[in-house]
């Protein structure tokens, strides 16, 4: 595997110099979550970080859907893998929005930025395939609860930004939260970000500590889900890079106003 960008050579993915916002399914108030219509909403609100999840169709599409399956969101017991991305985009979801590929995303939003979390082993070719058409290497970040899906990604994107899966996150906090360097290095040498919730094992991560050994083992931090501006302020003035959330409207001008990022 080719040797991973550090913070101080950072990838399109991871620029503009943190705070990032990264917003969590697109921005869903006026909108179904992860369709186009989100995506736009979240970039017109000032996001340049999208997050958001793949699944295979049943013709081998990598299409955006969280769920591996239809029922939360229109009441059908259906898999996506169940049907062809042509049947998924004509799905009612609501406001005019059907399913869309990451094909789809990846041509809508050009300049946007793309935090794509690989849910389903039937995601992972067209995952590589859409990012590759896309010529969309520099401005993706590939991340995976699981290491095995989120490595065949990667291996076929050399360069490509990713993040830990859920099998290093524990081991990962809590060599942050000790200043056990050597270990965290190690579990971290293949990645270029941790993306977490707050609390790992019942154990914060976010303390002066354990950002401080994530800094210094040359990755960023990333949180999820933050939609409290108080605690997007708390976590700001502890010094993660990033802060995954449903609220995009609200963190996009806190961090503005605080970072002058505007």
């Amino acid at each position: 595997m080719p040797r991973r960008a550090r913070r101080d050579e950072p990838t399109g993915y991871l620029s503009p110099a943190p705070p990032r916002v990264l917003a969590h399914r697109g921005l869903a108030l006026d909108a179904p979550e992860n369709t186009l219509l989100a995506f736009l909403h979240a970039v017109n609100v000032g996001a340049t970080h999208i997050e958001t999840d793949v699944h295979g169709s049943a013709d081998g599409i990598a299409m955006v859907s969280h769920d591996p399956d239809l029922r939360r969101l229109i009441g059908r017991d259906v898999k996506v893998s169940q049907l062809t991305a042509a049947e998924l985009r004509r799905v009612p979801l609501g406001t005019g929005q059907g399913y869309c590929s990451l094909a789809d995303a990846l041509d809508a939003f050009p300049e946007t930025r793309f935090n794509i979390d690989v849910k389903s082993a039937d995601a992972v070719a067209g995952t590589i395939k859409a990012v590759r058409d896309a010529r969309a290497t520099d401005r993706v970040l590939i991340g995976s609860f699981s290491t095995g899906r989120r490595l065949a990604v990667v291996g076929e994107l050399p360069g490509v930004a990713t993040s830990i899966s859920a099998g290093g996150a524990l081991p990962a906090a809590h060599a942050a939260r000790v200043g056990a360097m050597r270990l965290l290095r190690r579990v971290l040498a293949d990645v270029d970000a941790v993306q977490l919730p707050v609390k790992v094992a019942g154990a914060s991560i976010v303390t002066e500590r354990a950002i401080r050994s994530f800094h210094e083992a040359g990755v960023e931090v990333h949180i999820w889900t933050i939609d409290d501006p108080a605690d997007m302020v708390r976590l700001l003035d502890a010094g993660v890079d990033g802060i995954v959330t449903d609220r995009a409207d609200l963190a996009v001008p806190l961090v503005a106003e605080r970072h002058g990022t505007r």
